[in-house]
């Protein structure tokens, strides 16, 4: 919907897989982003719902930004978790 076609994107291009170093103190950690859209009011209402419950603070999403679409905007949280 939003994508550029008009882009080459080469082919020949590696994948990066990300190991962890042998001394990393958490080789289990994970990142995990969550991405919420939607009208401004249900943005804000869903983060201090988040953060009622315990699972973010307001300030570790981000700004809202605009999506483009009219009254849409989305926020971004990225967590970083520690796996069994």
């Amino acid at each position: 919907m939003f994508q550029d076609n008009s882009v080459a994107i080469p082919q020949a291009m590696p994948q990066v897989i990300p190991q962890p170093l042998p001394n990393d103190p958490a080789p289990n950690r994970e990142t995990v982003r969550h991405l919420l859209l939607g009208s401004l009011t249900a943005v804000k209402n869903t983060i201090r719902v988040l953060h009622k419950l315990g699972y973010a603070e307001p300030n570790d999403w981000s700004k809202p930004l605009p999506t483009g679409r009219t009254g849409e905007v989305m926020a971004i949280l990225t967590k970083h978790l520690l796996l069994p």
